[in-house]
């Protein structure tokens, strides 16, 4: 495997209970690129994206996520792996019980954060990266969609993760606040962070545009928009 690909994946089968979701992939990731994965939804963009981070199994094949070996990767290490990912869902999954700086210093204190004055700059820190420190305190059912996902992005960056993984980060939000946050996500790639995003947002697609890899069909492939796409 290429010592530059940070993430790699050989001759894999994503399989989802018990169902093969996509055969036979071949996919390679450099670091610091900027990845979009289209196709509709059901065609396998999810589970793709969950291999990666190790929620579902590598049962077939070979695959490799920074530095890690995924079809080897014991359940013990899977958490030291996940430091290097930053995981962005669609349906935000905050802790609806806690405010904004408590369900980020709830993440570092898993992840063996111990200084409060350490925990409380860094949590800071992300939150300006997004432009939410004036909702420290406000609980999720207080925010919008968008500054939710806001929330999100900053709780997969506390760690300073290698890469970000993002599924559908926009599905529920309007085109404003689309291109607001896809705009974080790029000064994040800008940075150095490998970033693939899941999305079937071609408006967003053609206002950033990137690599694309489209999943279709149980297998995936190297997509260029057409002239009519481009031109939505």
């Amino acid at each position: 495997m290429s010592e530059e690909n940070i993430i790699e994946l050989i001759n894999a089968d994503i399989i989802q209970r018990d169902h093969v979701v996509l055969t036979d992939i071949n996919l390679e990731i450099k670091t610091g690129e900027f990845v979009y994965l289209i196709g509709k939804v059901g065609t396998g963009k999810s589970s793709l994206i969950k291999t990666l981070n190790a929620e579902l199994p590598l049962e077939k094949g070979e695959g490799k996520v920074a530095g890690f070996n995924l079809a080897e990767i014991k359940t013990r290490d899977i958490p030291f792996l996940r430091r290097k990912l930053g995981v962005v869902f669609q349906d935000f999954r905050l802790l609806t019980d806690r405010n904004v700086y408590d369900n980020l210093t709830f993440v570092l204190k898993a992840t063996d954060w111990k200084n409060e004055w350490e925990i409380a700059e860094r949590v800071n820190e992300v939150l300006s990266m997004v432009g939410m420190t004036q909702k420290l305190k406000s609980m999720p059912h207080q925010l919008s969609g968008g500054e939710q996902q806001r929330v999100t992005i900053a709780r997969a960056i506390l760690n300073n993760p290698e890469i970000i993984l993002a599924d559908e980060p926009t599905g529920n939000l309007d085109p404003h606040t689309s291109i607001e946050l896809m705009q974080i996500f790029k000064d994040l790639n800008d940075q150095g962070k490998t970033v693939v995003i899941a999305t079937h947002d071609y408006p967003l697609i053609r206002k950033f545009p990137a690599r694309i890899i489209t999943v279709d069909d149980h297998k995936i492939y190297e997509t260029v928009l057409t002239r009519k796409e481009n031109q939505g």
